[in-house]
């Protein structure tokens, strides 16, 4: 599957790791050329830099209030795509990143969690996130998506008081 990841930081990074290690081809699309080149290059495989939108499925990995200019900028170029939106409304200056390029913490798979009304499209990311190495589950409904954004800020707000470094993951144990 061909897939434009929309951003250069660490969650590009980290999904863009993810999905070539599952065979993917991936295209970084960034305010800066120079950084999704050097980005691809790090990464190595099928990853390029894009001057543009392509492929099937599109990730917008940027912060929450970069969104809004990139639907606006590429509107046209998105159409018909299966559109990941990883954004969240917090500060990120006060966070750092955390382990999703290595795929697992303490020996498990990450879990990533799948809110959405296309079942087409939650499908395409499902095959993309369990190539990569990684455990979808689906949680639902878009409408699940406030609560996942509630769940990932926990998650980011106990790091410091955990001392785990952003080493640490939300894992469902059955």
């Amino acid at each position: 599957m061909q897939m434009t990841i929309v951003g250069t930081g660490n969650m590009a990074r980290g999904i863009g790791s993810r999905a070539l290690a599952g065979g993917h081809d991936v295209a970084f699309l960034g305010t800066d050329r120079a950084k999704a080149e050097a980005l691809a290059g790090d990464l190595g495989g099928s990853a390029t830099a894009a001057d543009g939108v392509a492929g099937d499925v599109v990730v917008l990995a940027v912060p929450y209030a970069a969104a809004a200019d990139i639907l606006a900028a590429h509107g046209a170029d998105l159409a018909g795509k299966v559109i990941v939106d990883i954004t969240n409304p917090v500060d990120f200056s006060t966070f750092e990143p955390g382990t999703l390029a290595e795929g697992s913490v303490a020996g498990q798979p990450l879990d990533v969690f799948l809110a959405g009304d296309d079942d087409g499209a939650k499908a395409t990311v499902r095959q993309i996130v369990e190539d990569g190495g990684l455990r979808a589950v689906d949680v639902g409904t878009l409408a699940r998506a406030r609560e996942l954004e509630a769940l990932v800020y926990l998650h980011m707000a106990v790091q410091g008081p955990l001392d785990t470094g952003f080493s640490s993951t939300v894992k469902i144990v059955s």
